[in-house]
């Protein structure tokens, strides 16, 4: 089989509607279930305040929740948008492996790999930038081949797009950036250096990402901050070289670990080192992801292009082989044991079941998700148990504020401590009667203080001395608890009667970026 064939691969749209259509499914079938995430929740609040930057986030996620909001803001609403991102992944998989050199069996297998890998599960089943990176990676990763395999570099001009696109989605697009040059100059592909196009792409990339960097500027670098205080507080869990390595074994399914390792061997030692420079990013990103203490799916962007490589080198091996060369069954069985080893694995991803069931199931298949923040303790994993009791806890402060006087009540705010319990208020807020709530956590800093200060505040989780320290008269009002919500939310709501000091002087004090 010629990998490098002037033509490309066949394509079989069946295959192209069939697998993207199956991912899709997948997550409109459970979109609607337990309840909006803390982050998207987060999200939605950015939406309602688009701007070219955001603390802890870059600007495109506000566009992402924007549309959201245009489609009713409902939870279906929200979860449609990374489903189709997902989908599109699935598709743009298939493509690669195409411009790899793969016929429609070795599309199919690396589009099943990205539907059965769990990390995607998860991660395109809520509204994120993290749903929409690998979709810039991958693109970028696409044209590059084509780069290497046609030798047309005009096309850096896209792949700057695409880079440009993907650093307005998420910084971390930065680092891949960097395995791709590091690549480039370890590779024979370092001729592209001397060609005027690749820097032409750069300048693309930095035009389009200009907008973040001037809004980064006049805000003080607000996201550096934020960086230096989650590295001096050690808020994320941080794991060593070879529990960083397990983690993708079992972030991309352990049944699935044989095809990305032959798309590695494939590429830096195989028939498909034509494209090694591949294979370096891939090492590269691994090696900068691991010295940098990242959080274990931070380097899930990059596997698309792995399990298409990999899916192009079974297919090769099973040309090699005379006796099954052109037999059906060999194909199927792979296609089928991919398959299976999604279906074991969904159930305790994507939320079918009652939280219940799905922690029996999560137990009884060996497969507890880590933690990632050290802080969040719950029955369930985070990326669960933070979609419990955002409703009970704005009807719990809803129940303590209508139940003031209704003088009383007019001078009365609401103070939410994360943008997890700001986002809800916004959302469910309204229909409560409740007013916009306080908060200075993360970007919500920058939309604060109130123009007029509330007499009294309900103030959420933090404890009664820190309220005490703020406030002239402290009363726990209330208790927040749910039985699948995570530990931080369940605590006592506390009535601030007289602030000390007017908020717009105790701001700064307030300001919590983490």
């Amino acid at each position: 089989m010629n990998l490098y064939k002037s033509q490309a691969a066949p394509l079989d749209w069946r295959l192209l509607t069939l697998i993207p259509g199956l991912k899709l499914l997948l997550h409109i079938l459970v979109a609607g279930r337990y309840g909006y995430f803390r982050d998207e929740l987060y999200f939605l609040d950015c939406a309602r305040n688009l701007d070219w930057g955001y603390v802890d986030c870059a600007p495109l996620i506000g566009y992402y929740g924007k549309v959201a909001l245009l489609l009713g803001g409902s939870l279906t609403a929200v979860r449609i948008i990374p489903a189709v991102a997902g989908a599109g992944l699935v598709l743009l998989t298939m493509l690669l492996a195409r411009r790899m050199g793969g016929n429609p069996f070795a599309q199919a297998l690396a589009g099943l790999c990205i539907v059965a890998a769990p990390i995607r599960l998860a991660i395109d089943g809520l509204l994120s930038m993290n749903a929409f990176e690998p979709l810039f990676w991958t693109g970028c990763i696409y044209l590059l081949i084509r780069i290497i395999r046609t030798g047309n570099s005009r096309l850096w001009i896209g792949f700057g797009v695409l880079a440009g696109l993907g650093l307005m989605n998420k910084h971390s697009t930065l680092l891949f950036g960097f395995a791709v040059l590091v690549a480039l100059i370890f590779s024979g592909e370092r001729r592209e250096l001397r060609k005027r196009w690749i820097w032409l792409g750069g300048l693309v990339a930095g035009l389009i990402f200009l907008p973040n960097i001037i809004w980064q500027i006049t805000h003080d670098f607000p996201t550096l901050e934020g960086l230096r205080n989650v590295a001096e507080t050690g808020k994320n869990v941080q794991l060593n070289p070879l529990d960083f390595i397990l983690q993708q074994v079992l972030l991309h399914n352990p049944l699935l670990l044989p095809v990305w390792v032959a798309g590695l061997v494939w590429l830096l030692a195989g028939k498909g080192r034509r494209l090694r420079m591949v294979g370096w990013i891939f090492l590269t990103l691994t090696a900068t992801m691991i010295a940098l203490k990242a959080k274990h799916y931070y380097l899930a962007p990059i596997f698309p292009m792995m399990f298409a490589a990999g899916a192009v080198a079974i297919e090769g091996w099973l040309f090699q082989r005379p006796k099954i060369r052109f037999k059906l069954w060999p194909k199927a069985l792979i296609l089928l044991y991919v398959l299976a080893a999604g279906a074991i694995i969904a159930p305790a991803i994507l939320p079918f079941m009652p939280p219940e069931q799905l922690v029996a199931y999560q137990e009884r298949i060996g497969l507890a998700p880590s933690k990632t923040e050290v802080a969040h303790v719950g029955p369930l994993e985070q990326r669960l148990g933070d979609q419990f009791g955002w409703e009970e806890l704005v009807a719990d402060v809803a129940f303590v504020y209508n139940s003031l006087p209704l003088q009383e009540r007019a001078r009365t705010g609401i103070y939410a401590s994360n943008y997890g319990e700001a986002g809800a208020l916004n959302q469910f807020g309204p229909a409560y009667g409740l007013p916009a709530p306080i908060c200075a956590h993360q970007n919500h800093y920058f939309w604060g203080p109130p123009e007029r200060d509330p007499d009294n505040l309900i103030w959420l989780q933090w404890s009664k001395e820190g309220v005490q320290w703020y406030c002239k008269e402290v009363e726990q009002v209330g208790e927040h608890f749910h039985p699948w919500g995570m530990a931080e939310e369940n605590r006592p709501i506390y009535l601030c009667r007289g602030l000390k000091q007017p908020l717009s002087e105790i701001w700064d004090d307030l300001k919590h970026w983490n």
